[in-house]
């Protein structure tokens, strides 16, 4: 199951090539794609 939460967070480029420089900010957008998934 965590594998399939994997492939799906690699959609989002900015936490897959850990586009943020901050830590807080990695975790909000990381966040932020969790939600979107199970959202949908």
């Amino acid at each position: 199951m965590t594998e399939y939460w994997f492939s799906k967070i690699k959609q989002f480029r900015r936490v897959a090539t850990r586009f943020e420089k901050t830590a807080n900010h990695y975790v909000a957008i990381f966040t932020l794609a969790v939600t979107v998934i199970w959202i949908r």
